[in-house]
């Protein structure tokens, strides 16, 4: 019984228990594909809720922007009007991003927080996860298969929203070029490479988000709390980061840099910002999927 509580055989001391006969056909390596994982949680109702709520969102905006009418058709300054709200309806690829825009900030939190915060605590709510190690199938590789399934599917939920924004983007206002809020275009041809990249940023820097998450979830029994844990904290990096006394401290904060991405809808592409996000991103990222690693391959696992 200690075997199957500690996981794929051995104490949670560490101690490496003696070479055994396996059963024919078994390698670690083999054990749960990743195909089987990512069917498994495609298979769940908060995935594919998920996937129908960012889905929705591009109707919701065009119901919204012809309720209300064009933005920036309220008056005000010519100056008051330039933003990136203001060429929402201009063509397909500026609904995009305005889509992302409006849901970089929280939107695209929750889908993050979800797949990776629940994917090792809900196993344990279901009391699975002790049969799953007990299969045998070595909790390294548990680890980084429901990982790399988790990013997997965060990051199909960043680019499902995009995508979905510019088939109906381009069916209600047309596909003509990007128009950037400092003035200026971008033909099509130029405008996709630039909201990939607009994507591509995004995820990198709700990376941060990804590693809490999964961290939490190696942590509780409970997913809410590893998702709720999560998604918190990362809005009290938003408070934080609109806190003006704390200077250049805020430069080390990820959500100081979630909206960098706007640099890449500039005539003259600019890097500096998304560099230093992405780099302040990926370190955290990296420190808290090392704490879920270490943490968990010490756990006493009981349910």
């Amino acid at each position: 019984m200690s075997d199957v509580l500690t996981g794929s055989g051995g104490p949670a001391s560490g101690s490496a228990p003696a070479p055994g006969p396996q059963a024919p056909g078994y390698h670690p390596r083999r054990t749960l594909p990743l195909r089987v994982e990512a069917m498994r949680q495609l298979r769940r109702r908060r995935t594919l809720l998920m996937g129908g709520v960012l889905a929705a969102l591009p109707f919701v905006l065009i119901i919204a922007f012809a309720i209300g009418g064009t933005p920036g058709s309220q008056g005000g300054s010519a100056a008051d009007r330039i933003n990136l709200m203001d060429t929402a309806t201009a063509s397909a690829a500026n609904f995009a991003a305005v889509n992302l825009f409006v849901s970089a900030g929280f939107l695209l939190v929750v889908p993050v927080a979800l797949f990776c915060g629940d994917t090792v605590a809900s196993e344990a709510s279901w009391s699975s996860l002790r049969y799953l190690l007990a299969a045998p199938v070595p909790r390294m590789r548990l680890l980084r298969s429901k990982l790399i399934v988790a990013l997997g599917f965060s990051l199909a939920a960043m680019v499902l929203l995009p995508l979905v924004a510019l088939v109906a983007g381009g069916a209600a206002y047309g596909w003509g070029p990007l128009q950037l809020p400092t003035g200026g275009q971008l033909a099509p041809s130029a405008a996709l490479p630039r909201l990939a990249l607009v994507v591509a940023f995004v995820f990198v820097s709700q990376l941060v988000t990804a590693a809490l998450a999964f961290w939490l979830s190696t942590r509780t029994d409970a997913p809410l709390g590893a998702v709720g844990g999560a998604v918190g904290l990362t809005i009290v990096g938003n408070v934080l980061d609109a806190v003006t006394a704390l200077g250049h401290w805020r430069d080390f904060l990820p959500a100081h840099w979630q909206f960098a991405w706007a640099d890449a809808l500039q005539p003259q592409l600019e890097w500096s910002g998304m560099v230093k996000g992405a780099a302040v991103s990926v370190t955290y990222a990296l420190i808290l999927f090392a704490l879920a690693f270490r943490g968990f391959s010490r756990k006493d696992i009981v349910s």
